[in-house]
């Protein structure tokens, strides 16, 4: 299992890792992939220090990251929950419309889960992640539980990569055929 440090992924620090991962697949020629950038509109530039002050955003983001993995077309999504229970209006519906039409492209979406108190990360492959859409819209519960997760699917740090967000994507692989 993943261990960073006693206070746990915070803020940034999931994307960082994600980030510092990314960077070693490409020096690997293992993937090539790149954080999307949410498109905003400065409203207020610091002119001294020349940063952006204040800002709106101009349209809904899709997804953090997108690329290719030997040639397998890949986009994802990293989110955060400090409790047992992951609640699902955290995945927007334009999000899940972005992720099921690229699925239907023949690309592969997922999510890349830190769940803070268990000092974890979690790939939630497409598949189980409309699973637990689609019962909330149906009138289930709006959330899943860290316990209904599938433990195969944990990610910790080894061989050098901080979060292998690969092996993941080689055990959805393995399960859809």
């Amino acid at each position: 299992m993943a261990t960073w440090n006693s206070r746990g992924l915070r803020g940034s620090t999931l994307e960082d890792l994600i980030n510092r991962t990314i960077e070693q697949y490409k020096e690997k020629q293992l993937a090539i992939i790149q954080k999307v950038p949410t498109p905003i509109t400065p409203i207020r530039i610091d002119k001294e220090s020349r940063h952006i002050t204040l800002a709106y955003f101009e349209q809904k983001s899709t997804v953090d990251y997108i690329g290719a993995v030997q040639g397998i077309p890949i986009c994802f999504d990293a989110k955060e929950c400090n409790t047992e229970t992951f609640p699902l209006q955290n995945i927007h519906e334009h999000q899940v419309e972005f992720m099921g039409a690229y699925e239907k492209q023949g690309g592969i979406s997922f999510l890349l889960i830190y769940f803070a108190k268990h000092n974890q990360v979690y790939y939630m492959t497409y598949e189980e992640m409309m699973k637990y859409w689609l019962r909330g819209q149906e009138g289930g519960k709006k959330h899943f539980r860290y316990s209904e997760l599938d433990s195969a699917f944990f990610l910790g740090s080894h061989n050098g990569f901080f979060i292998p967000f690969l092996e993941g994507i080689q055990k959805d692989l393995e399960s859809r055929d």
